[in-house]
């Protein structure tokens, strides 16, 4: 990955648990910069490489990739502290993705109105399904719609996948043929045709391709991985896990996803529950866990 030196500190994004930034760097590019000092530590940031440059080498649209030199002088007049400290254990080489200006998070709003191909939504469903991302979710999408002005029609783009490859917590006890429950992800109504991306894409998923993709995990987010005696040790870890389980994806390829009726049926009885536990006193209060723009009787807000 070409690396880059941040030059302005534009803002923090407090959206998720990591408070990345937004910066501009050198090449005059800007950037949202995830830190390695954050709570969620260097295998976060693993994920985000090995699965985003997989996306981009399967033909899925993510943004670039780049490692962002960080002095956290340049951040003096952040005014939370624990923002501050963040910056100050994050000196040195982080991680940076190319920022979409005023692209827009695929809600559930959203999705009524943009259309998704199945093929497509296959495709990134079958993305998620091999590296196990658990956080592409009716609730939290981890979609952008971009570009939102202009002639270019809008298309989506894949963020986020720090909490992918669970498996790399507990090397020794995971099943590269387990199945994991994507029912709720975000593009379930769209009608994935994940079978089809199956046939498409698997054969692609070479050991020369992910090889290539690891190489560019840089050794120190690897060295701390406890059971590994090199960084590259790790990396072949990887390659053969990713590789036994796109030869069992017979075993986990995700089905029978829900339909949005179905999803809004689901969450209403949900919020009932909800409500139904709580004092007289406090079902006057907002289910704050709820989908944003959904009442507690289910009515859903359009944008």
């Amino acid at each position: 990955m070409r690396e880059v030196t941040a030059t302005r500190y534009v803002e923090p994004l407090r959206s998720g648990g990591s408070v990345p930034a937004v910066v501009e760097a050198d090449d005059l590019g800007t950037y949202v910069v995830k830190f390695t000092g954050s709570a969620q530590g260097h295998k976060a940031l693993v994920a985000e490489v090995i699965v985003g440059e997989l996306a981009r080498a399967l033909g899925l649209r993510f943004p670039e990739l780049v490692l962002v030199r960080f002095d956290p002088a340049i951040a003096a007049d952040e005014p939370h502290q624990e923002v501050r400290e963040l910056h100050g254990a994050s000196a040195g080489v982080n991680l940076g993705m190319d920022y979409l200006p005023g692209a827009r998070d695929l809600t559930p709003d959203l999705a009524k109105v943009f259309p998704v191909d199945p093929r497509e939504a296959g495709r990134i469903v079958w993305l998620d399904a091999l590296t196990v991302n658990v956080d592409r979710t009716v609730h939290s999408s981890n979609l952008m719609v971009w570009p939102t002005l202009g002639t270019v029609p809008p298309r989506l783009w894949l963020i986020d996948h720090g909490a992918a490859l669970v498996f790399h917590h507990r090397w020794d006890t995971t099943d590269p043929g387990r199945r994991y429950d994507f029912r709720h992800h975000a593009l379930g109504p769209y009608g994935p045709d994940v079978r089809a991306a199956d046939t498409e894409l698997a054969p692609r998923v070479t050991p020369e391709l992910l090889r290539g993709i690891v190489a560019r995990v840089p050794d120190a987010w690897l060295a701390e991985d406890a059971g590994f005696a090199t960084p590259d040790d790790v990396r072949d870890a990887y390659v053969d896990y990713l590789l036994a389980r796109v030869r069992l994806s017979a075993d986990w390829l995700p089905a029978d996803f829900p339909a949005r009726e179905q999803l809004a049926a689901e969450e209403a009885a949900r919020a009932a529950r909800t409500q139904a536990g709580r004092p007289a006193w406090l079902k006057q209060v907002p289910d704050l866990h709820g989908r944003p723009g959904v009442e507690q009787d289910g009515t859903v807000h359009l944008a």
